[in-house]
């Protein structure tokens, strides 16, 4: 598949991949493919289905607008937002890409058809520039989660450069042949396709600064309290817990001494508490299960004393990356599609999958425990409370993390014979999400956002 690692883990905002990352991603896209736009007069952007019934929670209104500006989600500021969003509401106009200025409100540009669907996916968005000779240019993008934004035809030219890969794979099945085939691991494959794109200094630096930019949101999120922004007035709690941990004030006498996994808890939790207050995180796949993959990483880094760590964390993410590629070509990770399970589900899988790499595991051993991963997240639903990344999204990270450790501890204590493939679990969750009805996937029309009772929120 013609699809990179850093496709997939993308630098960016929260608090979602596929209702913040990717419209935005979209507005700028969209103005960029316009050459007329010296001649615009006025933009408007029709946003449908899960995008229209949980964008305000998601930020999807303030993404595009800043989409709109020219701003792109790995190298906007997050600490800029409310300054550029409070000047262009008082002016009552937008610069189109810092070019153009044209008249523009929120109230009035945005249009949420909540109704409505369009055919290819629940995230669709319509984008129209009016131009001044009357004319419009109208284009529709979808984003499928992860911060991917495709178009009609995208997916077949995409197909066809996948054949310049040196080690083409479509399933697990293909990957585990080619490695028995090439005496490689599942690492060093992704490595060399990677290298097609990328020289070996280029990618190695492209890796690290995931990493480093996953460990710095752990870092701020385990220093930052208060409320979280949307309503709900749900505290941080990370970064209290964290310190009581290490203080002494938070042991009982029935503690049970399980501190190391106790601090991955709080790890994954502290990256989705600030994904959810708009901070920079790194789609992994998605913003809403961006503490899973972080938190395993720092517990390999630390507790499990690695010899070489920059190279175990690299081995960690290009095998992590081709499990969620695997995922996204054969099924979704967007929450809008299938639930929960395509975004923490396959999170867990490729956490436990990378961990179990670069604890120097066999690549049957790396299928084993990513296929654990995702079969005990089949069928877990996407239900956010008021529409916010934060209940149960910030919980369900920390078990998600967890879960991924006992995948990857279960995975490494056998051979990598299992009864269930990782392509047959892939299957299962993809028709699982077919299964599931709409009100279970992203809409908060359903499960607990619709059985606890909320106060009226704001947008993020």
């Amino acid at each position: 598949m013609n699809m990179s690692i850093f496709d997939l883990f993308k630098i960016g905002v929260g608090p979602s991949s596929s209702h913040t990352v990717g419209p935005m991603i979209a507005a700028r896209r969209f103005l960029l493919e316009c050459d007329v736009l010296d001649q615009a007069v006025a933009v408007e952007v029709h946003l449908y289905g899960s995008l229209a019934l949980t964008g305000v929670g998601h930020g999807t209104d303030q993404a595009v607008v800043l989409g709109l500006m020219g701003e792109a989600p790995e190298t906007l500021d997050p600490a800029t937002v409310s300054t550029k969003l409070s000047q262009a509401a008082a002016s009552g106009s937008i610069t189109l890409l810092g070019l153009k200025r044209v008249p523009f409100s929120a109230e009035s540009g945005l249009l949420w058809h909540k109704t409505t669907s369009l055919p290819e996916h629940p995230n669709g968005m319509r984008f129209v520039l009016h131009l001044a000779d009357g004319e419009v240019i109208v284009r529709t993008y979808y984003s499928v989660g992860g911060g991917f934004v495709t178009t009609a035809g995208e997916q077949q030219s995409a197909a066809e450069k996948a054949s310049l890969l040196p080690f083409p794979f479509a399933k697990m099945s293909d990957l585990l042949k080619l490695g028995k085939t090439h005496g490689m691991s599942i690492a060093s494959m992704l490595r060399a396709n990677e290298l097609v794109r990328f020289g070996n200094a280029e990618l190695d630096a492209g890796l690290d600064r995931i990493w480093h930019t996953m460990r710095d949101c752990i870092a701020r999120g385990l220093e930052s309290e208060g409320e979280l922004p949307g309503g709900l007035r749900v505290k941080r709690r990370a970064a209290r817990l964290f310190k009581d941990a290490h203080s002494g004030a938070g042991v009982r006498r029935n503690e049970l001494p399980h501190d190391a996994t106790y601090h991955v808890t709080l790890y994954a939790m502290a990256v989705n508490e600030e994904n959810a207050a708009g901070g920079r995180v790194v789609t992994a796949p998605t913003n809403g299960a961006a503490g899973i993959i972080p938190a395993v990483l720092r517990y390999y880094a630390e507790d499990c004393r690695p010899c070489d760590a920059d190279t175990g964390i690299r081995v960690f993410l290009l095998t992590a990356s081709a499990v969620g590629m695997l995922c996204k070509k054969n099924a979704s990770i967007s929450g809008a599609e299938v639930g929960c399970q395509g975004e923490v589900g396959v999170a867990c899988a490729m956490a436990a999958a990378g961990l179990v790499a670069a604890l120097g595991g066999t690549n049957e051993q790396v299928e084993n425990a990513a296929e654990i991963g995702i079969e005990h997240h089949l069928g877990m639903t996407c239900d956010p409370i008021g529409g916010l990344v934060q209940i149960p999204c910030i919980e369900r990270n920390g078990m998600g993390a967890i879960k991924a450790i006992t995948a990857a501890s279960l995975a490494l204590r056998g051979d990598g014979s299992h009864f269930v493939s990782l392509d047959q679990v892939i299957e299962t969750m993809r028709q699982t999400g077919a299964d599931m009805q709409a009100k279970y996937k992203e809409t908060s029309l359903g499960g607990l956002a619709v059985h606890v009772i909320t106060v009226n929120h704001t947008a993020c």
